[in-house]
């Protein structure tokens, strides 16, 4: 069965309520009340529920979102001609993604079909950057991209909620001293 499509003023409320839940879920994470989703997004608690049964609906379609971005730029990256610099480049996006958006690990974590399959992507994506970084020397050869991805979650939850402002940038800069690779100079590459 298909889904009708919405009528406009449904879809921009729609809109809205995503718009309002990315902000809310980025500032405060999975705790954020629906109402005050739906006062941020200028709707009433019943608009929200007619386009997301429950928040871990809503949640779910504003973590897809985020998974997705990251695949992408994860791709993105790994066509760069310098391998080791992408590789570092994704790393420090997502440790900044962080730092400003507490949703981060709780979107890596998403139990729901579509953000698994966003995960994997976003996993497979990952696997790509990290292999060219470790043919280029940049990269242990025996990290594989499991382990690149605990790695990250740990530094997630590390630098979450911190209100030290260095702190993300020195745990990068641990993490990826542990990563170097044999042809990596070992300047630190961030601030």
């Amino acid at each position: 069965m298909t889904e009708r499509p919405l009528r406009a003023d449904a879809r921009r409320n729609r809109d809205k309520v995503l718009a309002a839940a990315r902000e809310a879920f980025a500032e405060s994470g999975f705790g954020v009340p629906l109402d005050d989703i739906a006062a941020r997004a200028g709707v009433g608690p019943g608009t929200v529920y007619r386009h997301f049964p429950t928040k871990e609906a809503l949640f779910e379609a504003v973590s897809l979102v985020r998974v997705r971005d990251l695949a992408a730029d994860a791709r993105a990256r790994a066509a760069s001609d310098d391998p080791g610099a992408a590789f570092d480049g994704f790393l420090e996006r997502l440790a900044g993604e962080a730092t400003a958006k507490r949703d981060i690990p709780d979107a890596l974590d998403g139990v729901g079909a579509a953000t698994v399959a966003a995960r994997t992507d976003m996993q497979d994506a990952l696997d790509v950057l990290l292999r060219r970084a470790q043919e280029a020397g940049a990269v242990r050869p025996d990290v594989r991209v499991t382990d690149l991805f605990a790695l990250m979650k740990g530094l997630i939850h590390a630098i979450r909620g911190s209100d030290d402002p260095g702190l993300a940038g020195r745990m990068l800069a641990v993490v990826r001293d542990g990563l170097r690779g044999p042809n990596d100079p070992g300047d630190p590459p961030f601030d």
